[in-house]
Protein backbone atom coordinates (compact mmCIF):
# COMPACT_ATOMS: atom_id res chain seq x y z
CA UNK A 1 0.00 0.00 0.00
CA UNK A 2 1.54 3.12 -0.87
CA UNK A 3 2.06 6.17 1.55
CA UNK A 4 0.13 9.27 1.79
CA UNK A 5 2.13 12.25 0.14
CA UNK A 6 3.13 14.73 2.92
CA UNK A 7 1.94 17.79 3.37
CA UNK A 8 4.37 20.59 2.09
CA UNK A 9 5.70 23.66 4.18
CA UNK A 10 7.99 26.88 2.43
CA UNK A 11 9.44 28.72 5.08
CA UNK A 12 10.84 32.44 3.27
CA UNK A 13 13.51 34.39 5.68
CA UNK A 14 14.77 37.71 4.66
CA UNK A 15 17.70 38.84 7.15
CA UNK A 16 20.23 41.10 4.74
CA UNK A 17 18.99 43.94 2.64
CA UNK A 18 20.74 45.46 -0.60
CA UNK A 19 19.76 47.62 -3.25
CA UNK A 20 21.03 47.20 -6.95
CA UNK A 21 24.34 48.61 -6.41
CA UNK A 22 24.85 46.68 -3.40
CA UNK A 23 24.21 48.93 -0.61
CA UNK A 24 22.89 48.07 2.79
CA UNK A 25 19.14 49.18 2.78
CA UNK A 26 16.90 48.77 5.83
CA UNK A 27 18.06 47.43 8.75
CA UNK A 28 19.60 43.77 9.20
CA UNK A 29 17.00 41.42 11.15
CA UNK A 30 18.93 39.72 13.63
CA UNK A 31 17.22 36.68 15.24
CA UNK A 32 14.71 35.83 12.46
CA UNK A 33 17.11 33.19 10.65
CA UNK A 34 17.52 31.21 13.70
CA UNK A 35 13.45 31.02 14.48
CA UNK A 36 13.45 30.25 10.90
CA UNK A 37 15.23 27.28 11.61
CA UNK A 38 13.78 25.90 14.37
CA UNK A 39 10.15 26.55 12.97
CA UNK A 40 11.55 24.40 10.29
CA UNK A 41 12.28 21.65 12.07
CA UNK A 42 9.33 21.97 14.04
CA UNK A 43 7.34 21.77 10.54
CA UNK A 44 9.47 18.54 9.56
CA UNK A 45 8.49 16.80 12.82
CA UNK A 46 4.86 17.24 12.64
CA UNK A 47 5.55 15.55 9.23
CA UNK A 48 5.91 18.35 6.58
CA UNK A 49 8.43 18.14 4.01
CA UNK A 50 9.78 21.46 4.20
CA UNK A 51 11.62 24.07 2.08
CA UNK A 52 13.97 26.46 3.91
CA UNK A 53 15.17 29.40 1.61
CA UNK A 54 17.11 32.52 3.30
CA UNK A 55 17.60 35.75 1.69
CA UNK A 56 15.98 35.83 -1.57
CA UNK A 57 15.34 38.30 -4.06
CA UNK A 58 11.81 39.38 -5.02
CA UNK A 59 11.83 37.85 -8.68
CA UNK A 60 12.74 34.58 -6.40
CA UNK A 61 9.82 34.43 -3.77
CA UNK A 62 7.75 34.36 -6.69
CA UNK A 63 9.70 31.92 -8.35
CA UNK A 64 9.59 29.78 -5.49
CA UNK A 65 5.52 30.07 -5.36
CA UNK A 66 5.81 29.24 -9.21
CA UNK A 67 7.38 25.96 -8.13
CA UNK A 68 5.23 25.12 -5.59
CA UNK A 69 2.69 24.89 -8.36
CA UNK A 70 4.59 21.68 -10.48
CA UNK A 71 4.89 19.64 -6.76
CA UNK A 72 2.84 16.81 -5.85
CA UNK A 73 1.21 18.27 -2.55
CA UNK A 74 0.05 16.22 0.27
CA UNK A 75 -3.24 17.90 2.80
CA UNK A 76 -1.57 21.18 3.13
CA UNK A 77 0.54 23.63 2.05
CA UNK A 78 1.98 25.60 4.90
CA UNK A 79 4.53 29.01 4.12
CA UNK A 80 6.26 31.24 6.60
CA UNK A 81 7.31 34.75 5.42
CA UNK A 82 9.66 36.72 7.83
CA UNK A 83 10.42 39.88 5.98
CA UNK A 84 10.67 43.80 6.35
CA UNK A 85 7.11 44.83 4.86
CA UNK A 86 4.33 47.18 4.55
CA UNK A 87 0.60 47.05 3.68
CA UNK A 88 0.23 44.33 1.38
CA UNK A 89 3.67 43.71 0.50
CA UNK A 90 6.70 42.28 2.06
CA UNK A 91 10.14 43.07 0.90
CA UNK A 92 12.96 40.59 -1.19
CA UNK A 93 16.94 41.01 -0.21
CA UNK A 94 17.38 42.89 -3.29
CA UNK A 95 14.89 45.66 -1.20
CA UNK A 96 12.22 45.44 -4.26
CA UNK A 97 8.27 44.73 -3.08
CA UNK A 98 6.61 41.40 -3.63
CA UNK A 99 2.68 42.54 -3.77
CA UNK A 100 1.06 39.71 -1.24
CA UNK A 101 -1.68 39.87 -4.11
CA UNK A 102 1.31 38.46 -6.55
CA UNK A 103 1.62 35.59 -4.38
CA UNK A 104 -2.06 35.07 -3.93
CA UNK A 105 -2.62 34.77 -7.83
CA UNK A 106 0.01 32.55 -8.07
CA UNK A 107 -1.47 29.82 -6.33
CA UNK A 108 -5.09 30.88 -7.15
CA UNK A 109 -7.01 27.97 -8.98
CA UNK A 110 -6.32 29.53 -12.23
CA UNK A 111 -2.80 29.39 -11.80
CA UNK A 112 -2.01 26.65 -9.82
CA UNK A 113 -4.93 24.23 -10.44
CA UNK A 114 -2.55 21.41 -7.90
CA UNK A 115 -4.04 23.42 -4.80
CA UNK A 116 -7.08 24.39 -5.86
CA UNK A 117 -8.50 22.23 -2.78
CA UNK A 118 -5.67 22.33 -0.47
CA UNK A 119 -5.88 24.52 2.74
CA UNK A 120 -3.29 26.96 1.83
CA UNK A 121 -2.03 28.37 5.06
CA UNK A 122 0.57 31.28 5.41
CA UNK A 123 2.25 33.09 8.77
CA UNK A 124 3.58 36.65 7.33
CA UNK A 125 6.07 38.48 9.82
CA UNK A 126 6.51 41.64 8.72
CA UNK A 127 5.39 45.29 9.19
CA UNK A 128 2.05 46.45 7.69
CA UNK A 129 3.00 50.42 8.46
CA UNK A 130 4.78 52.41 10.07
CA UNK A 131 2.16 53.28 14.08
CA UNK A 132 3.30 52.05 17.20
CA UNK A 133 0.85 50.46 19.17
CA UNK A 134 0.77 51.85 22.92
CA UNK A 135 -2.04 49.53 24.14
CA UNK A 136 6.20 46.24 20.97
CA UNK A 137 11.72 46.26 18.66
CA UNK A 138 13.40 46.42 19.00
CA UNK A 139 13.77 46.37 15.25
CA UNK A 140 10.91 47.24 12.78
CA UNK A 141 10.42 45.34 9.69
CA UNK A 142 7.99 48.33 7.78
CA UNK A 143 8.60 50.88 5.16
CA UNK A 144 6.11 53.67 4.81
CA UNK A 145 3.21 53.39 2.29
CA UNK A 146 -0.71 54.38 3.14
CA UNK A 147 -2.46 51.29 4.05
CA UNK A 148 -4.75 49.47 1.83
CA UNK A 149 -5.51 46.52 3.35
CA UNK A 150 -9.11 45.19 2.12
CA UNK A 151 -8.32 44.60 -1.64
CA UNK A 152 -5.37 42.19 -0.27
CA UNK A 153 -8.28 40.22 1.80
CA UNK A 154 -10.04 40.07 -1.75
CA UNK A 155 -7.42 38.73 -3.38
CA UNK A 156 -6.82 35.99 -1.19
CA UNK A 157 -7.75 32.89 -3.01
CA UNK A 158 -10.71 30.05 -2.19
CA UNK A 159 -9.12 27.73 1.16
CA UNK A 160 -6.58 30.40 1.84
CA UNK A 161 -6.07 31.28 5.53
CA UNK A 162 -3.74 34.22 6.17
CA UNK A 163 -2.39 35.39 9.49
CA UNK A 164 -0.53 38.88 10.13
CA UNK A 165 1.82 39.45 12.88
CA UNK A 166 0.27 42.77 13.61
CA UNK A 167 -2.79 44.56 12.62
CA UNK A 168 -2.97 46.86 9.56
CA UNK A 169 -0.62 50.18 9.36
CA UNK A 170 0.97 48.88 12.24
CA UNK A 171 4.89 47.99 12.96
CA UNK A 172 5.81 44.14 13.81
CA UNK A 173 8.53 43.32 16.28
CA UNK A 174 12.00 41.78 16.18
CA UNK A 175 14.89 40.92 18.39
CA UNK A 176 17.72 38.88 18.80
CA UNK A 177 15.71 36.43 19.86
CA UNK A 178 12.96 36.28 17.55
CA UNK A 179 10.03 37.54 16.82
CA UNK A 180 6.84 37.83 19.47
CA UNK A 181 4.51 36.36 16.26
CA UNK A 182 6.89 33.41 15.13
CA UNK A 183 7.69 32.57 18.50
CA UNK A 184 4.27 32.35 19.74
CA UNK A 185 3.82 30.20 17.05
CA UNK A 186 6.65 27.69 17.74
CA UNK A 187 5.08 27.49 21.03
CA UNK A 188 1.30 26.29 19.86
CA UNK A 189 3.44 23.97 17.57
CA UNK A 190 5.67 22.53 20.25
CA UNK A 191 2.54 22.25 22.43
CA UNK A 192 -0.94 20.51 22.93
CA UNK A 193 -2.65 23.47 20.95
CA UNK A 194 -1.49 21.96 17.63
CA UNK A 195 -4.12 19.64 18.26
CA UNK A 196 -6.78 22.56 17.81
CA UNK A 197 -8.93 23.24 14.53
CA UNK A 198 -6.94 25.78 12.95
CA UNK A 199 -9.03 28.85 13.62
CA UNK A 200 -8.77 27.89 17.24
CA UNK A 201 -5.05 27.77 16.98
CA UNK A 202 -4.72 30.97 15.55
CA UNK A 203 -6.57 32.11 17.85
CA UNK A 204 -4.54 31.10 20.70
CA UNK A 205 -1.56 32.94 18.83
CA UNK A 206 -3.26 35.91 19.31
CA UNK A 207 -4.04 35.65 23.24
CA UNK A 208 0.07 34.65 23.62
CA UNK A 209 1.45 37.72 21.42
CA UNK A 210 -1.37 40.39 22.62
CA UNK A 211 -1.48 39.47 26.30
CA UNK A 212 1.79 37.55 27.46
CA UNK A 213 3.98 39.81 25.21
CA UNK A 214 4.92 43.55 25.42
CA UNK A 215 8.29 45.67 24.55
CA UNK A 216 10.92 46.68 26.47
CA UNK A 217 14.07 49.63 26.09
CA UNK A 218 13.24 52.16 23.74
CA UNK A 219 9.71 51.15 22.89
CA UNK A 220 8.65 49.47 26.91
CA UNK A 221 5.21 49.23 26.84
CA UNK A 222 4.30 48.72 23.05
CA UNK A 223 2.11 46.06 22.21
CA UNK A 224 1.27 44.05 18.96
CA UNK A 225 -2.19 42.35 17.87
CA UNK A 226 -1.62 39.61 15.20
CA UNK A 227 -5.01 38.90 13.21
CA UNK A 228 -5.93 36.53 10.65
CA UNK A 229 -8.34 36.41 7.80
CA UNK A 230 -9.70 33.22 6.36
CA UNK A 231 -12.16 31.37 3.29
CA UNK A 232 -11.90 27.96 4.64
CA UNK A 233 -15.36 26.48 4.15
CA UNK A 234 -14.46 23.68 6.87
CA UNK A 235 -12.19 22.64 10.36
CA UNK A 236 -8.66 21.69 9.23
CA UNK A 237 -6.15 20.45 11.78
CA UNK A 238 -3.37 20.88 9.72
CA UNK A 239 -0.85 20.17 12.77
CA UNK A 240 -2.55 17.24 14.73
CA UNK A 241 -0.17 14.42 14.03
Amino acid sequence: MSQPRQSRALVIVNTDFHSSDGDAMFGTRKGAKREAEKLSTTLSRLNYEVKLMHNKTAKEIEDLYQQECRCEHGEYFVSIISSHGEEGVIFGCDSEPVKLTRIFQILSSKKCPVLTKIPKIFFIQACRGQEFDQGVVVECDSREREPDGFSDYLSIPPQTVVMFACSPGYVAFLNITGSMFLQALLKVLDGEERHLALNRLMTRINWEVAVCCQARGTYEGCKEMPCFVTNLLQEVFPFSA
